[in-house]
């Protein structure tokens, strides 16, 4: 390739208009269903929209929320300098939505829940749903914190975009149109931003194949700089990314966010039917595989237009998150508006993201901790109570954004922190629905045990990052740079790793247990959690089965229609587990439903025996509780 010109384009008058109509658009979504829904008061209406969406608007959703700015800036950025390893994300992505799809989402929209942690007081106790709420919280405003600082950090160094104006203004729109519009309007605004993100994308991959001489070229290129070595079947736990720790870590850490992550199961159990959030999440698989691509081969385009001149090494810009931004100037610079729909396409992933951290913080506040202090709330008052949730988490995400500005690479950061708390998390819930003998001294040791390996492991890593034996990053060349310091070589390693320390000055832990890769961190703490519930609860006693509900299990032999009578008695530890169609008239709901005094849909005759669930058109197998067999049983369809 030829000599290049460090020097790339700014940001013109018409990237600014692309730009700004993305928050336009997005914001005007809220205010069109402030209007449209203002007869509608009931913060169920709110936070889950009524349970009236379709798959369509949901899958897309799914998609913008977890495929944000860490991916269209970082993922591109880890294929340039790791190579093509990361599209084995797709196999983990698989394995999640199917399981998400067939083990979790029953449990969940079964049992009416509006808060995926009101099941753990349903299964266990109140200090396990508590405890595991503010995890959550925890969690969800340190990634959200590194999705909006860093592609603002990214494209304020290469666009000389305001850091701070982008982050506010990033803050103050998500916040506006949660606040509005609620639940819907998050999820129309994300379909819309799911739309951003592909033309954006694409407009790249046209662009950056062409300007690198054909996809031909940019595949040779890739393979000589071995950026196609994709299968590596090192076992070791310590490599960064091979095929066992992407398939494996990287199923338990996207598990912890499909499964039961309360923002992902919030969108499901808002679809009208359990078919409707099932075939959402099949949809948003075939969305999760079409980002990935896009991503990916970015990345393979990135590095054959730079293979004889990398921007980071030469010094052009100062941290591998900048390679995406500083690229997409470079080969879209001369076209007036399109850098401003690339940088519309990155704050697509990044409004996505924030408003379902928003709208989920929200919800979990009000119904974990607010319903339950102040049980006889008016709908009107609920309503605006989760308005007003919505601008203090959003405040708090704004302002979380600060201090992102330490955490290091995005992809790695964001990844790490879903790790950390989403292993013991996804640990927990499979113990209350896997195993029906687990106890709550079980779930909460457990929860304890894993968190605490976890964080440890996670923490250890920060502050003691892995040598390069372990990330093995790709060699980067400069021949045909015009160095910004004129001493430079011709060829250089990385920056960062100039700055490791010797392995022979390490510790033995910084060696061995701190370098473990990230994509671990959740699969250490899930496997922590169970094996310490299991171990808590053989020492305390196991549950009684009179006293688990059938509806908040599904043992391993549910999934399964082959399994025999026998065998299925022996998993269900001696629940109830008889598949009949259950009387709703029948069920004692629980603080499922009875704690929500907004529930209009759902009434009740004065001799209680009378109900109408217009949001169940049927019972379904294994409901949420047990019926009282001393009363009449009738389906579902028969209740009046």
């Amino acid at each position: 390739m030829a000599l290049q010109d460090h020097s790339v384009g700014t940001f013109q008058v018409w990237d600014y208009v692309v730009f700004a109509s993305l928050f336009v658009v997005s914001s005007g979504i809220g205010v069109f269903f402030a209007v449209k829904e203002r007869k509608k008061v009931s913060s169920r209406e709110f936070l889950v929209g009524g349970r009236e969406m379709t798959c369509g608007p949901v899958a897309l959703s799914l998609t913008a929320s977890f495929m944000s700015a860490v991916t269209v800036i970082g993922a591109p950025s880890d294929v340039y300098r790791f190579g093509a390893s990361y599209v084995i994300f797709g196999i983990a992505y698989t394995f999640v939505v199917i399981l998400t799809a067939e083990l979790f989402l029953p449990v969940f929209y079964r049992s009416g829940i509006t808060s995926t942690y009101e099941y753990l007081e349903l299964r266990f106790c109140k200090a396990v749903r508590v405890a595991a709420t503010l995890i959550y919280m925890v969690q969800t405003i340190l990634y959200t914190g590194v999705v909006v600082y860093a592609p603002a950090l990214a494209l304020n160094q290469v666009t000389k975009f305001n850091l701070w104006g982008s982050i506010i203004a990033t803050g103050v729109v998500c916040t506006f149109y949660c606040t509005l519009g609620g639940l819907k309007a998050v999820v129309w605004s994300d379909a819309f931003q799911m739309v951003v993100m592909v033309v954006g994308f694409l407009t790249v991959l046209v662009q950056g194949s062409d300007r690198s001489g054909g996809i031909v070229a940019v595949w040779k290129t890739a393979q000589a700089g071995d950026r196609l070595n994709v299968f590596d079947f090192d076992p070791s736990p310590l490599r960064r990314h091979t095929f066992w720790t992407v398939t494996i870590g990287g199923m338990f850490t996207w598990l912890g966010i499909y499964g039961v992550n309360q923002s992902t199961i919030q969108r499901c159990i808002s679809c009208r039917t359990e078919n409707h959030a099932r075939w959402a999440l099949y949809l948003n698989l075939v969305g999760l595989w079409i980002i990935l691509f896009c991503a990916v081969v970015s990345g393979l385009i990135m590095y054959a237009f730079y293979s004889h001149c990398d921007p980071w090494t030469a010094g052009y810009v100062s941290a591998p998150d900048q390679l995406m931004p500083y690229f997409v100037l470079d080969i879209l610079g001369s076209f007036p508006g399109l850098p401003g729909l690339f940088v519309a396409c990155a704050f697509s992933g990044t409004l996505s993201t924030v408003a379902a951290s928003i709208n989920a913080l929200a919800t979990v506040t009000y119904e974990d901790f607010v319903s339950q202090c102040c049980r006889d709330i008016s709908s009107r008052a609920a309503t605006w109570i989760s308005k007003a949730l919505c601008v203090v988490f959003g405040v708090a995400c704004t302002s979380m954004a600060v201090a992102a500005s330490s955490m290091g690479a995005i992809v790695q950061a964001a990844l790490s922190i879903h790790g950390m708390g989403g292993g013991p998390m996804l640990g927990l819930f499979s113990l209350g629905i896997l195993f029906p003998f687990i106890n709550s001294k079980g779930a909460i040791g457990g929860l304890m045990l894993g968190t605490a390996l976890s964080f440890w492991v996670g923490g250890g890593a920060f502050i003691h990052p892995a040598s390069p034996n372990y990330t093995r990053p790709l060699s980067l060349s400069t021949e045909n740079c015009p160095l910004l310091n004129t001493t430079a070589a011709a060829f250089t390693p990385t920056p960062l790793l100039l700055s490791t320390p010797d392995s022979s000055e390490r510790s033995v832990l910084a060696e061995s247990w701190y370098s473990m890769s990230y994509l671990y961190y959740s699969t250490v703490g899930f496997l922590a959690t169970v094996i310490g519930g299991l171990l808590f609860t053989l020492l305390t006693g196991p549950s009684k089965p009179q006293e688990v509900k059938p509806g908040l299990i599904r043992p391993v032999c549910d999934l399964f229609c082959f399994c025999s009578e026998k065998y299925r008695h022996f998993c269900w530890c001696g629940v109830n587990h008889a598949e009949e169609k259950v009387d709703f008239d029948a069920m004692e709901f629980g603080t499922a439903w009875e704690n929500y005094p907004d529930q209009h849909k759902i009434t009740k005759s004065t001799n209680g025996k009378k109900q109408s669930y217009t949001l169940q058109d049927e019972a379904y197998t294994n409901a949420a509780f047990v019926p009282d067999t001393s009363k009449n049983v009738t389906t579902g369809k028969n209740i009046q």
